[in-house]
């Protein structure tokens, strides 16, 4: 794989195998999820084989024999979109608990990094395995690359703090019309790794592909044509919070039908909802989540942009920005192995304050907004007082902008280069 892009969730997965005989990694379809554990695999000391249930005749002996079907692919294996045979999971536990009982036997008999599953039905996957794998399995989510990896630069998770900013190598500057254009491709690794490929063509198919497997793998979709509206009503509407009886109303459905759609795209990947943070010490807090598609290449083709210039000066530039912001946090922290949905957040109240993000991390809570701006002024960190209602200490705060380097706003807050997500 000499176009292989290294991957920062590497480390964390080569700990996973060593303490876990199952690991499994979710994520959404072209993600790299069968490319990282063959490479990953390609280092290892022993053989480790590959089977993918995408393949109907091998799905059909997975999903109608297990047993068979495992005493034919052996450990240790990479099971691809395992999703489509979850009965495999009880006989998986079986093989498991053989194992860690031979070993304690006899040391040499492998106990751990047996079966590597991965899975682009996220909530589906999530609730098969911690009903039948508990204290089997490590767990990873990878999503598509991140502005450091494309530029194999090391990543640890973001915080603001001075201490922390300072460890991390700045990514290549970009100019605005350059930022745009990255923004523009999204960070899907074929459209790094094939030259060849059009970023248009790649997301037609990709949109294709996604409906024709994933969709009609969960609901019975009768209007592809009207579902198709809906994921393009959600991308126009990244960066913003979620108001499902608008989406619905848009495109003519009830809201039953929006909420079940909306989880499906939680579910696979595509969308991440971004919780407002509330507690008993605040209140008149707005509690609905903000949207944000994990890739905004395709959240700029669902909405129809075509062009980094067209972009960069519509409307849609702000949300968009702030996207690309929140999903490489989201990616540093997914990256270590955390869930992100524990420690970030947002802020609205019904006096109209906000704080684009709420890095909440071992009881310290760090304020962040995100401004297209080279020299923001103290204007844009105004709301982030109401931290003080929170209960817990507060860290350092700022705002992420196309500045040069850090710069102090105050003594608890900085501007910070978007070069150093």
């Amino acid at each position: 794989m000499s176009n292989y892009i290294k991957r920062n969730i590497e480390e964390r997965l080569k700990k996973l195998e060593k303490a876990f005989p199952v690991i499994m990694i979710t994520g959404s379809r072209q993600v790299g999820k069968t490319t990282l554990l063959i490479n990953i695999q390609k280092q290892a000391e022993n053989k480790v084989n590959y089977v993918s249930l995408d393949n109907l005749s091998i799905r059909a002996l997975a999903v109608e024999d297990p047993e068979l079907f495992l005493a034919r692919y052996k450990p240790p294996i990479i099971i691809d979109e395992f999703q489509y045979a979850p009965d495999l999971l009880s006989y998986i536990k079986i093989i498991v608990d053989e194992k860690r009982q031979q070993h304690l036997q006899n040391e040499e008999i492998q106990a751990t990094g047996l079966y590597y599953l991965t899975g682009s039905q996220v909530f589906h996957t999530m609730k098969s395995i911690s009903e039948s794998l508990a204290g089997r399995v490590g767990m990873l989510e990878l999503y598509p690359l991140s502005n450091r990896e494309l530029e194999n630069k090391k990543s640890t998770i973001f915080l603001p703090t001075e201490e922390e900013l300072e460890k991390r190598e700045k990514t290549n500057k970009l100019e605005i019309e350059e930022l745009y254009e990255k923004i523009l491709k999204g960070k899907y690794p074929e459209l790094y790794s094939n030259p060849n490929i059009d970023p248009k063509d790649f997301f037609e198919t990709y949109i294709k592909t996604y409906i024709e497997r994933d969709i009609r793998e969960l609901i019975n979709v009768k209007d592809e044509i009207k579902f198709l509206k809906f994921i393009e009503s959600i991308a126009v509407r990244t960066g913003q919070e979620l108001n499902i009886n608008d989406i619905a109303n848009s495109v003519e459905i009830n809201n039953m039908t929006a909420q079940s759609w909306l989880s499906i795209l939680v579910s696979t990947g595509l969308v991440y909802l971004l919780q407002p943070y509330y507690n008993n010490t605040i209140s008149r807090i707005v509690k609905r989540p903000k949207i944000y598609f994990m890739d905004t290449g395709l959240a700029c083709f669902l909405a129809g942009y075509m062009d980094s210039i067209t972009l960069e000066r519509s409307a849609f530039n702000g949300p968009i920005l702030e996207t690309y912001v929140i999903t490489e946090i989201i990616k540093s922290f997914s990256n270590e192995g955390l869930d992100s949905r524990k420690y970030l957040y947002y802020y609205r109240d019904n006096n109209g304050k906000e704080i684009d993000l709420l890095i909440i991390y071992n009881h310290v809570v760090y304020p962040i907004e995100i401004k297209k701006s080279y020299h923001p002024g103290k204007q844009a960190i105004k709301n982030f007082e109401v931290t003080e209602k929170f209960g817990m200490e507060i860290g350092k705060g700022g705002v992420i902008c196309l500045t040069k380097e850090i710069f102090p706003l105050d003594k608890n807050n900085n501007l910070i280069p978007i070069e150093l997500l």
